[in-house]
């Protein structure tokens, strides 16, 4: 089904191979996803070998990779272990590095990230425990954006009350030019309302992952439509979800090929100007 399309997974997660498993399991406690058995028997521990392994079982050729901060000590050696395993798997990864709004330096900690060849930021701000329009998580925008680097955003948890669409909305207006990819269609959990305020933003990408276990084709298609095919991005939250799976619900959405190829590859490659990221 996917031969005839250039596929991108433009958000996944990978951990050193001694600390995989219990990051992958500590993923699953904090969104409570096993409870609800939509992701027992998927089996996956969040290291390199494993997403790779799985891409070549499908036809995804290429991945974003990166991981998330919890500590502004972590972000340099986190960075620096995303960036080596791009160097090991260049025909296969692009890296985002990640940041944290405690670091005392900064801009020490972005030029690190630039040196090291990373594409970009992921921050999560309820594993990271902030609110997005906190002062010193506005410095984190600042500097993304006086030096072009995307940001890849944990948006939306009915739970919490830091990245929902009210606080993402401030910082969109903040920084009309900061290209923001907000993870699960702009709002986990909160599907309904997200796309409803943020789809009038024209720097506001949104990828797919963890969400289409909970939406139907309709509603999927929906938000889809809201903000458009030429700002939605296919990635799949791994090592949460089946690459196959969420690429059989995309591809049963009634898309053309054409805004397909966007989803899957185009549009990503248009936010890092790289016209073409595969061959």
């Amino acid at each position: 089904m996917y031969k005839n399309f250039k596929v991108i997974d433009s958000h996944c997660h990978i951990f050193p191979d001694k600390i995989a498993r219990k990051a992958t399991d500590s993923i699953d406690t904090f969104y409570h996803i096993s409870e609800s058995g939509v992701i027992n028997g998927c089996g996956f521990v969040g290291t390199a070998k494993a997403l790779i392994n799985q891409c070549d079982s499908v036809g995804v050729e290429k991945c974003l990779v990166t991981s998330v901060a919890t500590t502004p000590h972590h972000a340099q050696s986190i960075n620096t272990f995303i960036a080596e395993e791009v160097r090991q798997f260049p025909e296969r990864f692009i890296g985002f590095g990640s940041l944290h709004p405690e670091s005392e330096c900064l801009e020490d900690d972005v030029a690190h990230l630039i040196d090291l060849g990373l594409k970009g930021v992921k921050l999560h701000p309820d594993i990271q425990n902030f609110k997005v329009d906190d002062p010193k998580v506005i410095r984190i925008f600042e500097i993304c954006n006086k030096h072009r680097l995307p940001v890849l955003l944990h948006t939306g948890d009915s739970r919490f009350d830091n990245s929902n669409p009210d606080r993402v909305e401030k910082i969109l207006k903040m920084f009309p030019e900061l290209t923001i990819i907000g993870a699960h269609f702009g709002g986990w959990s909160i599907w309904d309302t997200a796309p409803q305020i943020l789809c009038k933003y024209k720097n506001f990408y949104v990828d797919t992952c963890s969400s289409f276990y909970a939406l139907s084709k309709e509603k999927a298609k929906e938000i889809i439509d809201l903000y458009g095919t030429n700002r939605v991005i296919f990635g799949t939250d791994f090592p949460m979800w089946r690459q196959e799976d969420e690429l059989a619900f995309l591809f049963d959405l009634g898309l053309s090929e054409q805004d397909l190829q966007k989803i899957l590859h185009d549009n990503l490659c248009n936010i890092l100007e790289i016209k073409q990221i595969i061959c």
